[in-house]
């Protein structure tokens, strides 16, 4: 069937087309400014929408040449580069390594002011690391330089990847004006396990004849797009986390590339396609963005789907539509998607489908949406009966204790303790016994539980801590919290270990722990993953929300 937007939308399309139209034509001025509670069956989205980190990308070849930077002991000489002799500059090393070369980077900041001279050009053939399996939160490379693109001249930019070249495990922003993050001219380079954050116009621009593949990372909080594909570009973009970036991920004039089980959440819009571009999705979640979640202008043409080739994608809960069609003539396909019709504008051919995995109607978007699905597809949390998950509601103490025995099945390392105010008949008197005696969960002076409470959520982490046998005395690192005063000094040791084994998620505001607050279901699920992470049970999962220790 094909839609037709109605009337009373046109103000809105008319704004969106505006705004839109200019993508793609000048690269200076246009194309950058647009550029129940522990047992049930709910279904998660498939594992590849979890951003999962990439095995395939950037490993160490054999018999490859490796060459260590260290920003803080290196000295640049050609007599560096071993591991105990380290450089001291991406520069100098880039400038030494041939195709063959890994250069492999300490944790720390490479700056202008460590001595790095911008742009970065990692050669062809070279292989740029740093730590993948944080997807670079360890390592970040922070500024910009002048390029001149052959195809859009003059430009600010952090880094260029040329022809088989890698980059992984790398924090990169450029904070200066219409900076971009990552410039991929005409080359096939291959991007994984990065975070692109901060830039002030884009993380990631592809342009030229390019068919890179960038899989496996994190596009947060740039100005302008998350990634921009541009020219007759091509490629594929696959398993990435698009998040509160401005627009997610546009693609103008010819470009055509592959777009495939990506998270595409909390933009201003999820993909756009300007000019006459032809991008091909499938398979991605594309939600809870503030305006669009696939817009279409001037003739481009994105492909949601054929009768040979379902689309798959879910497409839902985006403030204006989730598919908006402003061009003129063309009608785009959109077979075999998880759409709602109402919230379709403009010619669109759509034959609907019941996507895999939709799961609960409440988490579409939540930013613990991923925590949420992967504790439920190893049957640790569920939802409720109505078909919710309520990711907001309280977590009581004896909830808790459930969800401990469900994630870790603890052993005894302690002596049972009769709680007097939890009885044998109970319904969670074992998970209490059993996450008691396992090390994870104290009473209180009685002794007593108290099952219904509620859990602050400097329980929660002191639990984990406690349990996992994580605790520090490098209390420092709780500088990294603005509210490192509410921490009560009985779970200093245990916050600070924490923090540095990457347990922390703080939603909205990275820097403010909220020590006393009651813990939301939502927040247990994205501890207890990051629990299961530490203990090699599950799988990293990228959020811009993962504190990490200074």
């Amino acid at each position: 069937m094909i839609y037709k937007g109605s009337h009373r939308n046109s103000s809105q399309l008319k704004s969106v087309n505006l705004r839109h139209s200019k993508v793609g034509t000048v690269i200076g001025t246009s194309l950058f400014s647009a550029l129940l509670l522990w047992s049930g069956g709910v279904m998660a989205f498939p594992a590849t929408a979890l951003i999962e980190p990439s095995t395939s990308i950037a490993q160490v070849p054999a018999g490859a040449t490796v060459v260590y930077v260290n920003q803080s002991t290196g000295n640049d000489s050609t007599s560096a580069g071993s591991q105990t002799t380290p450089y001291r500059t991406i520069s100098y090393a880039l400038q030494q390594a041939s195709s063959g070369t890994v250069v492999q980077l300490a944790p720390g900041s490479y700056t202008a002011d460590t001595g790095e001279v911008f742009p970065l050009v990692v050669k062809k053939g070279v292989i740029l690391r740093g730590d993948p399996a944080t997807k670079g939160q360890t390592v970040a490379i922070i500024g910009g330089g002048g390029y001149n693109s052959p195809t859009f001249s003059g430009q600010n930019i952090t880094m260029r990847a040329d022809n088989d070249a890698e980059v992984a495990g790398l924090t990169i922003t450029n904070p200066n004006p219409r900076g971009t993050g990552l410039w991929i001219e005409s080359s096939n380079a291959k991007v994984s396990n990065n975070t692109f954050s901060n830039s002030r116009r884009e993380g990631v621009l592809v342009t030229g004849t390019a068919n890179p593949k960038i899989e496996a990372n994190v596009f947060t909080r740039n100005e302008g797009n998350g990634l921009s594909v541009a020219k007759t570009a091509t490629g594929e973009i696959r398993n990435n986390l698009f998040q509160e970036t401005g627009s997610g991920i546009v693609v103008t004039e010819t470009a055509s590339p592959l777009i495939v089980e990506n998270r595409i959440i909390q933009n201003v819009d999820g993909v756009v396609a300007s000019n006459s571009a032809a991008p091909v999705l499938r398979s991605n979640i594309i939600e809870a963005n503030t305006s669009y979640g696939v817009v279409a202008t001037g003739t481009a043409q994105p492909n949601l789907g054929t009768a040979d080739s379902p689309g798959q994608n879910r497409i839902r809960n985006n403030t204006r539509f989730d598919v908006a069609n402003i061009t003129r003539t063309n009608t785009i396909l959109a077979v075999g998607n998880d759409i709602d019709a109402k919230k379709i504008s403009g010619r669109v051919d759509f034959v609907a489908t019941s996507v895999p995995g939709g799961g609960f109607a409440d988490i579409q978007g939540n930013w613990a949406q991923a925590y949420i699905q992967a504790l439920v597809a190893k049957d640790i949390i569920a939802g409720f009966p109505d078909g919710t998950f309520r990711p907001n509601q309280p977590v009581t103490r004896a909830q808790f204790a459930a969800i401990i025995n469900k994630a870790f099945a603890p052993t005894q390392t302690q002596s049972a303790i009769n709680f007097t105010d939890v009885s044998r008949n109970y319904w969670a008197y074992q998970a209490i016994q059993t996450a008691s005696q396992g090390g994870f969960l104290s009473g209180y002076p009685g002794p007593v539980f108290r099952p219904e409470q509620r859990i602050p959520r400097v329980q929660v982490l002191v639990s984990l801590a406690s349990g996992l046998k994580l605790r520090s005395d490098n209390t420092n690192v709780l500088s990294v919290f603005s509210d490192r005063s509410q921490i009560p000094t009985w779970a200093s040791t245990a916050i600070a270990g924490a923090t540095q084994q990457q347990l922390v998620v703080n939603y909205p505001t990275l820097a403010q722990l909220n020590p006393s607050r009651d813990a939301t279901r939502a927040e247990v699920a994205a501890f207890v993953y990051q629990a299961l992470v530490n203990a090699g049970k599950a799988e990293a999962i990228a959020s811009p929300y993962l504190v990490q220790a200074p």
